[in-house]
């Protein structure tokens, strides 16, 4: 049985991106039928590390960061089939190793908000969010 392999692929299409997040229920949350806004996801992210078994990709994790203050962990996606088996883990926690210094932040998907905890992370109360259709002033 093959093992994962973990790897920065900055490369990485947009049609397997794609599928990893439908695979991981992310999709229900991202663009995956705009292929364009996905393909400038892929484009304009500073770190994109891939969890592959036997060449099938079965995590992703997408970021932005200026890589010494902060990095957005925009999206942790886990193929259903390999949750709960360290894989998301191991994706933050390397994501984290990349920039030591800089605060890793994100927002979790509503289903995962306990797992966060649960591998170190901490709650942060003062978070504030302006979706595209909202005004701000």
């Amino acid at each position: 049985m093959p093992s994962i392999t973990y790897q920065s692929e900055p490369g990485l299409s947009v049609a397997e991106f794609r599928t990893i997040l439908i695979a991981s229920t992310l999709g229900d949350r991202r663009p995956v039928e705009d292929l364009a806004r996905l393909e400038k996801m892929l484009l304009n992210a500073d770190l994109i590390l891939t969890a592959r078994k036997g060449g099938k990709l079965i995590g992703v994790a997408r970021s932005v960061t200026d890589q010494c203050y902060c990095t957005y962990l925009s999206d942790l996606a886990v193929h259903r089939e390999y949750q709960k088996l360290g894989t998301g883990r191991m994706l933050v926690k390397q994501t984290k190793a990349t920039f030591p210094q800089a605060n890793l932040i994100l927002l979790s998907a509503p289903k995962a908000v306990a797992y966060y905890p649960k591998i170190g992370m901490k709650k942060h109360e003062n978070c504030f969010i302006s979706g595209p259709e909202d005004q701000v002033f």
